[in-house]
């Protein structure tokens, strides 16, 4: 394990983050023993996050639940995250206790949230990634589906899955996914009048108390995904992808779940083959 400040025991120098369980005070606590480099105070999320610099150089993200809706959504992710693992999902490694709440402790990676800027409009970072040659957003997009096809398998399901959940790496040409936290163990019955999420991703049953949340509301989801991704913009009229792909993309979007493909891995094989 890496690292370099902290308390010690037995000769050990003991991680800063990794190694503590109770933090009183975090914003405080982490300006003490590393550097706060940057502060996401994200209102509509119930949670605020630090970027991290500790001694040895190595950066670090925190993300603290500030309200009941964040505590709620970020033991949720917790759970997700010590049920799900893949390369492209950026982990969390360890979470601590801090005032009447939790605070989560990622690494840090560099790239651009593809919803920074808005929702495409020129200049943004999704705007950058649709000018990207198509084979690299095909490389993106397949991540993207195969990150998933492991959340299938795990018994669960997207919500709340959109283009801020995608961190792209522009330098090295890497999808992540962050910020997953409202996935859950499916299918399960709405229960509410809808799920968290945009619009432009989401399924028509996340609107419809009483209705199935099954592995198809993220095949339509994923479909919405590629269609976003690989279109010149966001009318959704300058489509860069294979007629196959498109035909594909239709099927994952049906309205009607039962018209869709039945699984996220039948949508990724079709993917494939269409591309």
């Amino acid at each position: 394990m890496d690292t370099l400040t902290g308390d010690t025991m037995s000769g050990m120098v003991l991680h800063p983050l990794l190694a503590i369980d109770d933090v009183p005070d975090l914003e405080l606590y982490l300006g003490r023993v590393g550097e706060v480099f940057t502060t996401f105070r994200e209102s509509d999320s119930g949670c605020v996050s630090y970027g991290v610099r500790l001694a040895d150089g190595k950066r670090w993200f925190v993300k603290e639940a500030v309200t009941a809706e964040g505590l709620r959504s970020l033991e949720r992710g917790w759970t997700f995250h010590r049920a799900v693992r893949h390369p492209a999902i950026v982990p969390q490694f360890h979470r601590l206790a801090t005032k009447g709440s939790w605070a989560v402790v990622m690494p840090w990676h560099e790239g651009d949230a593809l919803y920074g800027n808005g929702p495409g409009g020129r200049g943004s970072a999704m705007a950058r990634l649709r000018a990207l040659p198509v084979p690299e957003v095909l490389r993106a997009v397949g991540r993207i589906l195969d990150a998933h096809v492991v959340v299938e398998d795990s018994g669960r399901v997207a919500v709340d899955f959109y283009d801020g959940s995608l961190l792209y790496d522009f330098d090295a040409g890497v999808m992540r996914l962050i910020d997953l936290d409202e996935y859950r163990p499916g299918p399960f019955v709405l229960e509410e009048e809808r799920l968290p999420g945009s619009r432009r991703f989401m399924a028509p049953e996340e609107f419809s108390r009483g209705a199935l949340i099954d592995s198809r509301t993220t095949v339509f989801t994923l479909g919405r995904t590629a269609r976003l991704l690989l279109d010149g913009g966001d009318e959704e009229q300058e489509w860069r992808g294979t007629a196959a792909q498109l035909a594909v993309i239709a099927r994952a979007t049906r309205a009607e779940p039962a018209r869709r493909f039945g699984t996220v891995g039948e949508l990724s094989a079709a993917w494939r083959d269409a591309s």
